[in-house]
C-alpha cells in the first residue's frame, strides 16, 4: 500500500509542533535572538574570574541562549522527522546546523577558562551563594582538573579530534558503503541480495539452512576484510589509550567512567554478576534446543523466535489503554500524564511519506516531551508506545522540577525509565493473559531481552575492556588476538552452544566499539530497570522511582540511581535482576511441557 503524504494524514495522530513555536514566524525569530546573542557569549571570555556575580551572569547568560536554541533545535528536527521530503523542513535544518557550530565555538572558552582559575578562586565564588543553581554544573567540570592539561595541551589534543574519529568514519564508509554481500537463498530458495539492512530478517528466518547461509555469508564478508577491519579498531584503541595516558587517568576504562562519575566497580560488578548467572544461560540455550527441535544448537539459531508469533492485533487505540493499565501501579499522576500526551499531540503515530523510520522521544524544557512512532498494530508496537513513553514521562518530570541547566540525564540511566515501563507491561500482560501459547510469546519477548541487552552487551564490554588491557600492557592488537579474545568470551557466555569458526569475526561488525566504554549502559539500564519494577509491584509504592525521574542531571548517574534503590556498585543489584531471567526461564519451560 502507498504511503499518504504527510498533508493527508489525519492531525489527530500527529504531534503538534506549534506548542514550541505557533508558526514559522515565531521560530525565525527565536532563532535571530540566538544569533545575535552569539556576540554577548563571546564578550565574556577573559572575565570568569571577575566576581561571582559576573560568573554567574554569564552562567544565566549561557544557559538562557542555550534553552532558546533547544526548542529552536528541536522544532527544526522534529518536522525534518515528520516529513524529509518538506523543503522548509530541509532549510531549517541545515540553518540551524550552522548556528549549532556558531554556538559552539562562540563558548568553546567556558570550560578551559573556568579550569583556569585557582580552586581557592572557585571555592571562594560558591561561598557567596549566588551559583547554588550551578552547584552540580561546577562541580562535574571541576572534578576534571587533574585530567586537564595546560593551554597549549588542551590546544593540541582538541587538534588530534578529528583525526581521532578517523578510525569510526573509515569503519561506517567501509561497512556501510563499499562492502558488497554475495546473493544468499530465501526460505522460497530464490537467490536474493544480502544486505546490511536486511541481515536481521534472515538471521529470524524459520528456516535453519537460511539462517546458516546467511551468518557464513555476512561473517565471511567481515573475515575476508578482517586484516582491515583489525588496523582500524586497532587505531580507535590505541587513541582511547593515547587521550587517558596523556590526561593521567589510570586507564582508558578509568577515563570512559569518569565521563559518568562512576567507579570501575561499576563495570565489574556487572561483569561478576553476570558470570554468576551464566549457568542460566546455558539451561535457556537447552530449552531453545529442545523446543526448536535441534539436534544441537548454533549461534545462528538464537535470533528466530523460540514461540511462533501469535496473532495477536493491537490496534493504537487499544494499546494506548493497555499501556495505561500495566502503569497503574506507578500512580494517579503518572496516569494524568499518559492522558495528555494522548489527547494533547504529543504523539506522531503513523508512518507517512517521507517520515524518519523508527522510534524515539525528546524532550523540550519547559513545553513537553515529543514521541515519533511508526505505529503498526502489533504487541511488539505496544512496547514500542510504552517505552518511547518511559522516556518521554523521564524528560517530563526533569523538566518540572530542574532548571535547564540540571534537567537533561546522562546516556547511563536514559534506558532506565522506558525498560521499567516494557517490564511493567510484561507484568501485566503475564498477569491477565491465559492463552497458553500468547503467554509463551511474551516470556520468549522477556527472556530476549535479558540475552540481547544484559548478556550479549556484557559480552561486548568484557571484550572491549579485554582489548584495551591488552594494548595498555604492551600486548599486539592483531587479527588473530582479537578474533581469538572474543571467540573465548562466545564459548564462556554460550556454552552448551555449537560456535562456527566464523562467528570469532563477529567483534569486527559491531560499530559501538568505536565509541568506546559504553555498551555496558545498556545491561546495568535493563538490570536497574528491572529491579525497579519489581520492588514497585511488591510495595506498591513507586514514590522513590518518581523521584528518581524527576533529578534529570542535577546528581551524577549512580547516585540517581540509589535514590530509586539501586546500587550499581552491589553485584547484587545486576544478580537480583537476573534472578527474574532465571524465573522466567523456569516458567517458560513448564508452560510449554504442559502445552
Amino acid at each position: 500500500m502507498e504511503l499518504k503524504a504527510r498533508k493527508d494524514m489525519d492531525p489527530k495522530y500527529q504531534w503538534d509542533v506549534s506548542h514550541i513555536f505557533p508558526s514559522m514566524k515565531e521560530w525565525q525569530a527565536s532563532f535571530e535572538e540566538v544569533e545575535a546573542s552569539i556576540a554577548v557569549l563571546e564578550s565574556f571570555a577573559g572575565t570568569l574570574h571577575t566576581s561571582a556575580a559576573h560568573l554567574k551572569e554569564v552562567l544565566d547568560t549561557n544557559f538562557k541562549v542555550e534553552e532558546k536554541f533547544n526548542k529552536v533545535y528541536i522544532y527544526a528536527m522534529l518536522n525534518k522527522a515528520a516529513d524529509g521530503g518538506d523543503k522548509d523542513a530541509q532549510t531549517m535544518m541545515a540553518k540551524v546546523s550552522s548556528l549549532m557550530t556558531k554556538l559552539g565555538t562562540a563558548v568553546s572558552y567556558l570550560i578551559p577558562e573556568f579550569l583556569s582559575l585557582e580552586e581557592a578562586k572557585v571555592q571562594e565564588f560558591i561561598a557567596t551563594g549566588l551559583l547554588a543553581e550551578y552547584a552540580h554544573y561546577i562541580d562535574d567540570i571541576s572534578r576534571n582538573r587533574p585530567y586537564t592539561l595546560d593551554a597549549q595541551g588542551e590546544k593540541m589534543l582538541a587538534m588530534l579530534s578529528d583525526a581521532a574519529s578517523a578510525a569510526e568514519n573509515t569503519f561506517d564508509a567501509f561497512t556501510d558503503v563499499d562492502m558488497e554481500f554475495p546473493k544468499v537463498h530465501n526460505e522460497k530458495g530464490e537467490l536474493v541480495q544480502l544486505t546490511s539492512g536486511n541481515f536481521g530478517v534472515f538471521r529470524e528466518s524459520p528456516s535453519r539452512q537460511v539462517r546458516e547461509e546467511a551468518f557464513l555469508a555476512h561473517f565471511g564478508q567481515y573475515k575476508k576484510y578482517v586484516n582491515t577491519i583489525a588496523e582500524m579498531y586497532a587505531g580507535s584503541v590505541k587513541f582511547d589509550c593515547y587521550f587517558s595516558s596523556v590526561r593521567g587517568y589510570d586507564s582508558a576504562a578509568h577515563a570512559a567512567l569518569f565521563v559518568d562519575n562512576a567507579p570501575l566497580s561499576v563495570y565489574h560488578s556487572l561483569v561478576e554478576a553476570v558470570h554468576n548467572s551464566l549457568p542460566s544461560m546455558k539451561k535457556y540455550l537447552t530449552l531453545r534446543k529442545k523446543v526448536m527441535g535441534l539436534d544441537k544448537i548454533d549461534l545462528f539459531d538464537l535470533y528466530t523466535p523460540m514461540v511462533a508469533e501469535v496473532d495477536y492485533p493491537m490496534p493504537y487505540e487499544s494499546a494506548k489503554e493497555l499501556v495505561k493499565k500495566a502503569l497503574l501501579p506507578l500512580g494517579e499522576c503518572y496516569q494524568e500524564l499518559l492522558d495528555k500526551a494522548y489527547s494533547e499531540n504529543w504523539i506522531d503515530v503513523y508512518e507517512n511519506k517521507g517520515k524518519q523510520s523508527g522510534a524515539f522521544s525528546c524532550g523540550v524544557h519547559g513545553v513537553h516531551p515529543f514521541i515519533k512512532l511508526n505505529y503498526t498494530e502489533t504487541l511488539d508496537y505496544a512496547f514500542t508506545l510504552a517505552h518511547e513513553l518511559g522516556h518521554a514521562m523521564h524528560s517530563y518530570f526533569s523538566s518540572e522540577k530542574q532548571t535547564f541547566a540540571n534537567h537533561h540525564y546522562k546516556i547511563m540511566v536514559a534506558e532506565v525509565a522506558s525498560t521499567c515501563n516494557e517490564v511493567l507491561l510484561t507484568k501485566y500482560l503475564l498477569r491477565e493473559e491465559k492463552d497458553p501459547m500468547r503467554r509463551a510469546y511474551i516470556l520468549n519477548h522477556f527472556l530476549e531481552g535479558f540475552r540481547t541487552t544484559v548478556f550479549r552487551q556484557t559480552l561486548f564490554a568484557e571484550f572491549e575492556y579485554q582489548v584495551h588491557e591488552m594494548y595498555e600492557k604492551g600486548l599486539p592488537l592483531t587479527p588473530d588476538s582479537l578474533s581469538d579474545t572474543y571467540k573465548k568470551l562466545l564459548e564462556l557466555y554460550y556454552e552448551g552452544a555449537e560456535i562456527p569458526e566464523i562467528m570469532k569475526y563477529e567483534w569486527s561488525y559491531i560499530p559501538h566499539f568505536y565509541n568506546a566504554f559504553y555498551v555496558y549502559k545498556y545491561a546495568t539500564g535493563f538490570s536497574s530497570a528491572v529491579a525497579i519494577a519489581n520492588k514497585i509491584l511488591e510495595t506498591g509504592d513507586a514514590s522513590d522511582y518518581l523521584n528518581f525521574l524527576s533529578l534529570g542531571g542535577s546528581d551524577y548517574p549512580v547516585e540517581e540511581l540509589k535514590t530509586a534503590g539501586v546500587d550499581l556498585c552491589n553485584p547484587q543489584t545486576v544478580s537480583d535482576a537476573l534472578k527474574v531471567f532465571a524465573e522466567t526461564i523456569d516458567e517458560l519451560e513448564a508452560l510449554l511441557t504442559e502445552k
